[in-house]
């Protein structure tokens, strides 16, 4: 009767060479030895440096996820928490072994750099039989994060048109799912009949349900006989049957010295701005819509404002420029795009300031 083959464990190939070597029956003994254990031991090596090379891979895509996680904690977690936190990611992200953050440094001007290692201890299975029962496997993994918005105060500097309108800056907090409202400019018209027409603009911070108004802008329309001697600043214009029209606009601005309004985004993980036209085609524009982004201009002054390309998404994050005035505007859907900027009717000046940020999409791998 035959039986099965068995498949040998390493425990039961190791019984078996030694059988074999404390075997003296036959001259050809030596020479297998000598065959054999280089053979077996190769082969073993080989097993095992495979498997060590691949739980090497994972251990690092396990430490880089983890260390990528911890830099979206505020930069008043301890380095012990921060510790606990790459721990349960790197175990969350099948890493095998420990964990240890080796550095954190956060610089003036927000700049954050974190390192961290992990070691494993690898059980052998063949190289067992050359009595080494571990390999030590080991990864490193560093990122830097660049400083990005975290506050931003947007102030209105014209705005016109015959429709009512209102422009809102939406965010969405870190690990929350629905955008909510963080401020709102709304421009009413002011019916006088003018070409161009002018209103009332009116700029309000939002925190939950309080709504707190911060700028006010509001333009006077009159016919004038021509256009000399108007105050500096003053909108001209002439109708098709040579009307002459004159604008003033005077802004006021809560408290007295206020900026605008000025708006922490430090909490937040996505901006987006949304401009409701309700006379307008299409009636709801947003700055994270392909199909709608296009009515929005972004530039760096007043002569430079491109129009944001047909199908793009834009980053308010990355809108908005750090230190220094970012000039924006939207067309409200009363001419076609692509058009010149002269064409847009809701002109505003956005200045950001940057810091270290949460988000995690500021983080580089740099080893």
């Amino acid at each position: 009767m035959f039986r099965p083959a068995q498949k040998l464990s390493p425990a039961g190939v190791a019984g078996m060479m030694k059988q074999f070597l404390r075997c003296k029956t036959g001259s050809i003994m030596p020479i297998m030895m000598m065959i054999t254990i280089p053979l077996l031991l190769a082969v073993g090596f080989s097993v095992d440096y495979t498997s060590a090379v691949t739980t090497r891979s994972n251990m690092q895509n396990a430490l880089d996820a983890a260390i990528i996680s911890i830099t979206t904690l505020p930069t008043t977690t301890s380095k012990g928490d921060r510790q606990t936190a790459l721990q349960q990611a790197y175990a969350a992200n099948s890493g095998l072994g420990t964990a240890t953050l080796t550095g954190v440094n956060v610089d003036a001007d927000g700049t954050a750099t974190f390192s961290a290692t992990a070691s494993y201890p690898m059980p052998t299975n063949f190289m067992q039989i050359a009595r080494i029962n571990t390999v030590d496997v080991g990864v490193g993994s560093s990122v830097r994060k660049t400083p990005a918005l975290v506050q931003s105060t947007f102030k209105v500097t014209k705005v016109s048109g015959w429709w009512n309108k209102t422009m809102t800056l939406y965010g969405t907090k870190f690990g929350e799912t629905t955008p909510k409202p963080l401020m709102t400019i709304t421009y009413t018209y002011n019916g006088y009949g003018d070409p161009k027409g002018y209103g009332t603009t009116t700029v309000s911070t939002i925190n939950g349900s309080t709504s707190t108004v911060v700028q006010q802008q509001a333009c006077t329309t009159k016919t004038v006989g021509n256009f000399n001697n108007l105050a500096a600043g003053t909108i001209t214009q002439t109708d098709s049957n040579g009307k002459k029209y004159a604008t003033t606009c005077a802004d006021t601005f809560y408290p007295a010295n206020g900026s605008g309004a000025v708006i922490d985004v430090s909490q937040m993980d996505q901006l987006y701005l949304q401009m409701d036209v309700p006379s307008g085609n299409p009636k709801v524009l947003k700055s994270n819509d392909p199909s709608t982004s296009n009515r929005l201009y972004i530039g760096d002054s007043k002569a430079n404002m491109p129009e944001v390309p047909t199908g793009q998404v834009v980053d308010i994050f990355s809108a908005v420029p750090c230190g220094q005035a970012g000039y924006q505007a939207w067309e409200d859907g009363g001419n076609p795009v692509p058009a010149d900027v002269s064409n847009a009717d809701f002109f505003y000046t956005t200045t950001g300031k940057c810091d270290f940020n949460q988000r995690q999409s500021e983080t580089v791998l740099t080893q």
